[in-house]
């Protein structure tokens, strides 16, 4: 979306992001003022709709350019090689700190919450914080999983249903108390890392190899999608 531009126009439209955010976190989409938006940018209000076109434009594409960012320092680079069971944990776990950590900005979760107050007016704009939020994370962890089950380090007939599994044991709780009780809820980096080891002990416990004797036998891919897909469909009947 940005190719091609020069750099003073990318500048500009940096700066008209940065006191969007400002703005509209603050006020809420109805609540923001454009005039005030525009000194803060430092540019003209012409300048601001040629860029974007719209209010309800820049809105949208603060949204996607904000969770898009937050994902982009976590869903860089595969997970590295385990030479061992333990080395399999350490970077599950330190997967799990980055994806909550960044999630818990409390700038992030101040955006969820509007993108949330604002979806009867703005449908679209939870299916562009879920492309680039919930469901990016949940691709690039099931690719992640997928790797190494082809290698041994992981047994699971669906590598998107275990994605989705882990993206929640982290998640859940931590995200949903924020979410609610504001940014006071948000934990200190202590306890983020210990939730993330319990919620990847817990996963690996489900899907790590047997390493004492017998077999482990993933279960059927059909049944695990068929969990993950009920939960959906419960939820868009609700």
């Amino acid at each position: 979306m940005t190719d091609g531009l020069r750099p003073s126009s990318l500048r500009k439209r940096t700066a008209i992001l940065a006191a969007a955010e400002q703005v509209f976190l603050r006020d809420g989409y109805l609540g923001a003022n454009m005039d005030e938006l525009t000194a803060l940018s430092g540019v003209s209000k012409q300048t601001v709709y040629a860029h974007f076109g719209s209010k309800e434009a820049l809105f949208v594409e603060l949204v996607e350019s904000m969770t898009r960012g937050a994902g982009d320092g976590v869903h860089t680079d595969e997970l590295p090689d385990p030479t061992s069971s333990a080395d399999l944990e350490v970077a599950l776990i330190d997967y799990a700190v980055r994806q909550l950590t960044a999630v818990m900005e409390p700038r992030i979760l101040r955006l969820r919450r509007l993108v949330i107050g604002e979806e009867s007016r703005f449908p679209d704009l939870a299916r562009v914080l879920w492309e680039n939020g919930p469901a990016r994370a949940m691709n690039a962890l099931a690719g992640h999983i997928s790797r190494l089950t082809e290698r041994g380090w992981l047994v699971t007939a669906d590598p998107h249903a275990s994605a989705t599994f882990l993206n929640w044991l982290v998640m859940g709780e931590p995200v949903n108390r924020a979410m609610l009780l504001g940014d006071q809820a948000v934990p200190e980096r202590a306890v983020i890392e210990a939730h993330c080891a319990e919620a990847v002990r817990i996963f690996l416990a489900a899907f790590g190899p047997v390493e004492r004797s017998g077999q482990r036998i993933a279960p059927p891919a059909g049944e695990a999608r068929g969990a993950i897909e009920g939960w959906a469909s419960a939820g868009r009947d609700q």
